[in-house]
């Protein structure tokens, strides 16, 4: 092996072995104190990116690579959480908590861009930004507090249920809209992107059980390789198809259900975690700290607006379902917390809008924060 080749592998070794090291670090703190680990990723990016406390140049290649698996794994393993029978209820019976959800969240986002003085699409994506709640830390959330059995709990999984559904269509037009084509081209694209989004959502529910029963094997080992590979194979020809692959890889969750689920869960769950981690570590890494203070007065308020109208949302919706008072309570501050989505929808248009990601930071990272100690307080 060359010389200068072994000495590059040595870096490349040296540095994602720093980079996990610090990772545990931050997970651990994160569970000694009884909050998300979102911020703390996202701090640590900051504090080590370009303008950050200690500068670090690290492989971007290979830090890249990592956070886009790292997109990937996070959706599918939120798919699996829904069945396609669950789509097919949530559809019939919560759409007007959806469209509530998506008249009192997306509208300050979006009148905040414009009043910043944005172009339309950023503004739209700033909308997207503030409207989806954090399936992951909301999950977690219910998990450590012990309320996945509470009467107020299928309220909020429906409410992310149709979110995330909602991205399925959003992330796609999003996308073919950032790239600027023609008018003819890009209705062209658009309808390629919802047509093999309603494909995959199509075939997701109506063949789910037949493709599950022949991923399924005893091995943990065979079905390891059998989903993480057909999540890769679905998700690259999502994005060949302008769709967004980490879209492809949330369908390919809903596709699988049953015991194939559970054991893909159990055997990803853990490779989620740390590529999951790079990803909220390279979105901070990408931010220079010194554009966040003249952000922070916008997405403080924003975050206060949109965490008053998250509760509200809950309230709305869990009332509808004959909820209790307190119930209600819970289901509103369950929905605080905004992350993975709203990163990636700021990933989207930190081209185009160069605010948009130093806004988007601060705000995930005070609603991270925020939403899983009102969650808890709303007892």
């Amino acid at each position: 092996m060359p010389i200068e080749t072994s000495g590059h592998l040595a870096s490349v070794f040296l540095e994602l072995g720093a980079i996990v090291t610090g990772l545990g670090l931050l997970s651990r703190t994160a569970h000694r104190w009884g909050f998300s680990t979102i911020p703390l990723y996202l701090l640590a990016g900051l504090a080590f990116g370009n303008g950050g406390l200690a500068p670090i140049r690290f492989s971007q290649d290979v830090i890249h690579l990592l956070a886009e698996v790292g997109v990937l794994l996070l959706l599918f393993l939120l798919g699996l959480e829904y069945t396609g029978q669950e789509l097919k209820e949530n559809l019939k019976s919560g759409l007007p908590s959806g469209a509530v959800d998506f008249a009192l969240n997306f509208t300050p986002g979006l009148l905040a861009g414009f009043f910043l003085g944005w172009s339309p699409l950023p503004a739209v994506l700033l909308g997207g930004v503030t409207w989806i709640s954090s399936s992951g830390v909301i999950a977690r959330v219910l998990s450590e507090l012990g309320r996945k059995n509470n009467p107020e709990t299928p309220t909020i999984l429906s409410v992310l249920v149709l979110e995330d559904l909602a991205m399925a269509v959003y992330l796609p037009l999003a996308a073919v809209l950032l790239l600027r084509q023609g008018f003819a081209a890009g209705a062209l694209s658009v309808s390629v992107a919802l047509a093999t989004v309603g494909v995959i959502l199509f075939a997701s529910i109506r063949f789910g059980k037949g493709l599950s029963r022949i991923v399924s094997h005893r091995s943990d080992e065979v079905v390891l390789f059998t989903t993480l590979g057909l999540m890769l194979v679905v998700a690259g020809i999502a994005q060949k198809l302008q769709v967004s692959a980490a879209i492809g890889a949330f369908l390919t969750g809903i596709a699988l259900s049953g015991p194939v689920a559970h054991q893909a869960d159990r055997q990803l769950g853990p490779l989620r975690d740390l590529f999951a981690a790079t990803f909220f570590l390279l979105f901070g890494l990408q931010i220079d700290p010194k554009t966040l203070p003249p952000a922070l007065p916008v997405a403080l308020g924003l975050a206060v607006v949109t965490a008053l109208t998250k509760i509200l949302t809950g309230y709305w919706a869990a009332g509808r379902a004959g909820i209790d008072r307190a119930g209600r309570l819970r289901a509103g501050a369950a929905l605080v917390a905004r992350g993975e989505f709203s990163i990636v929808i700021a990933g989207l248009g930190g081209a185009l809008e160069p605010k948009l990601g130093p806004l988007a930071a601060a705000y995930v990272l005070i609603l991270a924060i925020l939403g899983p100690t009102l969650a808890r307080l709303a007892k």
